[in-house]
């Protein structure tokens, strides 16, 4: 997982460490524990994660890494935690990356079909011989292109939609849809390599996923152990999956049965009439196993801070603002006192939005510049001892990544041979055509001149490094929060050419979109190429298997946001007052172009006053947090990310079960780490994938008109709209 790459606008990521390559600082008072079921691995203390692992002399030379059956395979499970990440990128704005899933399963896959498909013959040559762990990394490599791109479709693409920016329906604008997703993921993938020269071979960052990916991969293949261990690990995520996308598909006809209990309604119904304000304000309990594996991944510390941010939000300030008259709910129905509090629309008059807001929309505000500044603030002092120890200017540093250097070169340290390295003509010629294709489509699609379009890439360009540099030295990728900064930029561009609003609107989320796009691409495909870099693998071969995954996010991420807004239509259309999208990233683009456009700021004085609050306290807590708190204790400090994400999400179950599932991960890891370290990860991700894939399945029901809201039942629900 990634952050979480999902939409990074999400804190929450894989795991910084794969459980499968635990080091001794996770036990850091005991031996770790080993059993029959350990899979004997080289840990990160065995080895330096900066430089690729040493040679095997016993190992069977690989003599075909980039195959057929890699790519299709990887683009296949790529497809599967793409359409999962538009489902939950929806519902809260979290996604997790395809690396470590991709890797797993791929194994499963490819082990399995290279002893059953003889060498000779078409066939043979297609999808048989030896599978090794170089193409294994083609696999996980062309699964993570495969899976990305859906950020721009929780995130921007919504929010122009909500703002009447495009046509009423997505299915009228499959042909922008496509262009802005090639501008986003094209661009991004040709000065990937530069990137890679720089961070992975020169600055030697770690890139804690994606080395995690790579440990995992030469455990899998290390003998007789390994198969074992990848047959056991394989299961559990399949029959975890398995039974979670079962369980969402039915819970969609009888949800307040299975998947939501709205205690409140029930014990309204019963005569205790004043509790149904619980259920007013969202309180109800949601059994959703993609935000308990998403716990299970994020750890207690992200977790709670989530759940923490929901108390403070909606069980203390949304009923006190409410109470004083300072938001207002709005009544959804005749017969009962049912009453939403998350109701928000940016096409209400703006009078109204400053003094007669919803709970919801008050929150947004402190949510967002919590986020924003938060994240500024930690990125910043996270990096700046490694920018310190930067030798020479920026400038300098940025120019010597495009610097060719040759084999016999004494200052080359990559240690790939230059034959298995991209050409340079490849990427460069690659980044001009990207360049002039990303410009042609922007001035003719979507009316921004040359400069603009330029000044946009640009700023994707510069985000990657923040990204890169992020996720390589972090594992959290920053890029949405950083690209609102794109926002900002064009916000002014806007306003200095007196733009009429609608366009200014779509000027900045266009801009926004293919910013954040290409920068959040590149910090993917970067971490892909230290996977292969640790493993000895082609690059070359890794950047066709990326072009390959690429082609196929394009389609994929626009025919399911297609789908989901055919079957959901309250995705693109924010006066439907429930929804079981609550598309947190839409809200936060979409009020950062209102703000940046609009003449007069739409902010409600109280929420301004606390969002500026709150936004200063989250920074001092950071500045405290480096320089005045040991880092033994900074996991009890709250992640101010996830609590500003708490504010924008209505949607409280969600971090509830976050809450549940990394409580039980904790416990879990110190009954039995030995479990713990073979399935923990497995599960998570059978529980992530299995809904989300469920999800996309009820939305084709929905679609042909067979779903549960036609066909369910809504016992226990105050309408069956209501659950789900």
């Amino acid at each position: 997982m990634q952050s979480l790459q999902a939409d990074p606008e999400n804190i929450y990521t894989v795991p910084t460490v794969n459980r499968d390559t635990v080091s001794s600082s996770n036990y850091p008072d005991e031996k770790r524990p080993h059993s029959e079921e350990d899979l004997v691995v080289e840990t990160y203390d065995d080895h330096d994660v900066t430089r690729p692992f040493p040679v095997d002399p016993l190992a069977p030379v690989e003599t075909h890494q980039l195959t057929v059956r890699a790519v299709f395979v990887g683009c296949v499970l790529g497809a599967i935690v793409g359409a999962s990440n538009i489902y939950l990128g929806l519902k809260t704005g979290f996604t997790f990356g395809p690396q470590l899933f991709g890797a797993l399963f791929g194994f499963a896959i490819l082990k399995a079909i290279s002893k059953a498909v003889p060498d000779s013959g078409l066939l043979g040559k297609m999808f048989g011989g030896e599978f090794g762990p170089k193409e294994n990394c083609t696999v996980q490599t062309a699964a993570t292109a495969a899976g990305g791109l859906g950020i721009i479709f929780v995130s921007a693409i919504p929010a122009m939609y909500r703002m009447h920016l495009l046509s009423d329906l997505p299915q009228k604008d499959v042909g922008k849809l496509i262009a802005m997703t090639v501008c986003a993921g094209f661009f991004g993938i040709f000065f990937v390599i530069p990137l890679r020269k720089y961070y992975i071979v020169h600055q030697k960052l770690t890139f804690p996923t994606p080395a995690a990916t790579a440990y995992t991969i030469r455990s899998l293949h290390s003998g007789k152990q390994g198969a074992i261990a990848a047959r056991k690990k394989s299961l559990a995520l399949l029959y975890t999956f398995a039974a979670c996308f079962v369980f969402k598909v039915l819970s969609g006809y009888a949800p307040g049965v299975i998947y939501d209990w709205h205690i409140g309604w029930t014990l309204y119904r019963l005569g205790f009439t004043s509790i149904i304000s619980l259920d007013n304000y969202g309180w109800w309990i949601e059994f959703t196993p993609a935000f308990y594996g998403a716990g299970m991944l994020s750890g207690l510390n992200a977790s709670w801070s989530f759940f923490g941010g929901s108390i403070l939000a909606w069980g203390i300030i949304a009923p006190s603002l409410v109470k004083n008259g300072l938001a207002f709910g709005k009544s959804i129905s005749d017969d009962y006192p049912l009453i939403s509090y998350q109701s928000m629309t940016f096409q209400e008059d703006p009078s109204e939005l400053i003094n007669h807001p919803s709970p919801r929309y008050w929150l947004l505000w402190p949510g967002v510049l919590i986020m924003l500044l938060y994240s500024f603030a930690d990125v910043g002092l996270s990096l700046l001892p490694i920018f310190a120890q930067m030798r020479g200017s920026f400038a300098s540093n940025v120019i010597g990544i495009f610097r060719n250097k040759r084999e016999n070169d004494e200052d080359d340290e990559d240690q790939t041979p230059v034959e298995d390295r991209v050409p340079t003509s490849w990427w460069t010629i690659g980044l001009l055509l990207s360049t002039i294709m990303c410009c042609a489509i922007l001035a003719t699609q979507f009316h921004m001149n040359v400069g603009e379009a330029l000044l946009s890439l640009i700023l994707g360009f510069l985000f990657s490094f923040i990204g890169v540099q992020s996720s390589g030295a972090t594992d959290v990728n920053p890029v949405s929060t950083v690209a609102k900064a794109s926002q900002l930029i064009f916000g002014g561009i806007g306003k200095s050419t007196n733009m009429q609003l609608n366009d200014a609107y779509m000027f900045n989320l266009t801009a926004g979109v293919v910013s954040a796009g290409a920068a959040a691409q590149s910090s993917d495909m970067t971490g892909d190429l230290k996977t292969g870099y640790l493993l000895r693998a082609k690059p070359r071969n890794q950047f066709v298997a990326q072009l390959c995954g690429s082609v196929v996010a394009v389609f994929l991420t626009t025919g399911l946001f297609i789908l989901f807004t055919k079957a959901s239509p309250c995705i693109i259309d924010d006066t439907i007052v429930h929804c079981t999208y609550g598309a947190p990233s839409v809200a936060a683009w979409q009020a950062v172009a209102v703000a940046v456009s609009s003449p007069r700021l739409p902010v409600p004085p109280s929420s301004g006053y606390t969002a500026i609050a709150l936004g200063i306290f989250s920074v001092i807590s950071v500045f405290a947090k480096h320089f005045l708190i040991p880092k033994k204790y900074w996991g009890y400090i709250p992640n101010w990310n996830a609590v500003g994400l708490a504010f924008v999400v209505p949607q409280v179950y969600y971090s509830l079960a976050m809450a549940v599932g990394s409580t039980f991960n904790y416990f879990w890891m110190k009954r039995n780490p030995a479990g713990y370290d073979m399935y923990m990860f497995a599960i998570a991700a059978g529980l992530l994938a299995g809904e989300g894939l469920g999800g996309v399945f009820n939305a084709l029901l929905a679609v042909i008109g067979v779903d549960g809201g036609k066909h369910g039942t809504a016992i226990g629900c105050p309408g069956i709209e209501f659950c789900g």
